[in-house]
């Protein structure tokens, strides 16, 4: 069979090559071509856009980029009536991906939609979209199952590969003297924090500044106690980070081991999105920092309906970790925080119970490999 898979971020990318792989497991001389990054790129397949080229997150900054968006989406229905697949296969990133999904329905394909938009959250016209052009949508959130049954989509919950994705990772099972080691990194005994910035230009830009500053913070007020690993995104270029620290000691930068950052930290300050539940999964005490520029952020607050932004908190439905954002987003709070989480062992504790309590919900292990096994299953149903 033939695949096309669209990815257009860094977490897409990740759940993408996992579901390559179970594609791969039940049909080894299926073909996939898609868009997407390293890890993808990594399984197999062809290769016809890298996301870090196109990623893009806010009304402004979209409007910015939409001469580039316009460009691509002409070359992605082209080179989907090309190579003619046996089906679309869509990988959250709605604004695209949507328009994708009714120019491929329209035009005969098989569309599967793998980690739709967040309609919960906003854009519920959405529904409409995902009802009319997708043959079958799968998710990965516990949440998600009433609420899309409710609402009349045909959706299949097969759990989450985050699970997969971290119990795998080597540096995770590692000693910390194992996991500093493996980066050339000496153990000194401090305690770890972990910071991760966000995967994206604009997150990098509004929160890494503002973590710079909070190890400065903790550094003043602690004597050194604490060691500062940045976690760097797959989709930054080292040398972006590098305009940014340059050459400051407090901040030591890891490319390729998120996991084993976060499983070796005594605590974290994430950006929002994927990394907040990749933390909550590794049992990693977190504050989520968030921020935008402040146009984009009074729209959204606008529309979007949840009174939290990070997914550990909506899947448990209850605040297992704080949220700072936009204004309450400064180096003092963070740091705060970091020192409470370290500090107060009731305060940890009870977040740790609440990641075990939020691990129930999220269902077995193999998630991506089941919908592979699905998808496959639906294409020879329908033949």
């Amino acid at each position: 069979m033939k695949y096309y898979i669209i990815a257009g971020e860094a977490s897409g990318d990740l759940h993408g090559s996992n579901l390559m792989k179970g594609l791969l497991a039940h049909d080894p001389s299926c073909d996939i071509r898609f868009w997407g990054g390293d890890k993808m790129a990594a399984v197999g397949g062809t290769l016809v856009r890298d996301y870090r080229d196109n990623a893009v997150m806010g009304l402004v900054e979209v409007i910015g980029r939409l001469g580039s968006i316009l460009r691509n989406l002409r070359f992605c229905r082209q080179d989907i009536l090309g190579w003619k697949p046996d089906a679309v296969i869509l990988i959250d990133y709605p604004g695209f991906n949507l328009r994708i999904a009714r120019f491929a329905h329209e035009h005969g394909f098989k569309v599967f939609y793998y980690i739709p938009p967040k309609v919960w959250a906003r854009g519920e016209g959405r529904i409409r979209l995902l009802k009319k052009y997708v043959d079958r949508t799968f998710i990965i959130f516990p949440f998600e199952v009433p609420y899309f049954k409710a609402k009349g989509v045909s959706a299949i919950y097969n759990g989450n590969p985050l699970v997969d994705n971290i119990t795998s990772t080597p540096s995770v099972h590692m000693t910390r003297e194992e996991f500093l080691r493996s980066h050339s990194l000496t153990d000194d005994g401090r305690e770890i924090i972990a910071l991760l910035a966000g995967s994206r230009k604009m997150e990098v830009d509004y929160l890494l500044p503002r973590l710079i500053k909070t190890a400065g913070i903790l550094k003043k007020k602690t004597g050194g106690r604490f060691r500062f690993l940045l976690a760097a995104a797959p989709s930054i270029a080292p040398s972006y980070y590098a305009k940014y620290i340059g050459g400051n000691p407090d901040i030591e930068v890891i490319h390729g081991d998120t996991y084993g950052v976060l499983s070796h930290a005594k605590a974290a300050a994430i950006s929002s999105g994927t990394a907040s539940l990749e933390a909550a999964v590794t049992g990693t005490p977190q504050v989520v920092c968030y921020g935008m520029n402040p146009i984009t952020f009074a729209l959204a607050r606008m529309v979007v309906r949840l009174d939290t932004v990070s997914l550990a908190n909506m899947i448990l439905g209850r605040h297992i970790f704080r949220e700072l954002l936009q204004g309450d987003c400064t180096p003092e709070h963070i740091a705060d925080e970091l020192l409470r989480m370290t500090d107060d062992a009731t305060y940890r504790n009870r977040m740790l119970a609440d990641y075990r309590d939020m691990m129930a919900l999220l269902g077995e292990k193999d998630s991506a490999q089941r919908t592979a096994a699905d998808i496959e299953r639906l294409i020879k149903e329908n033949n």
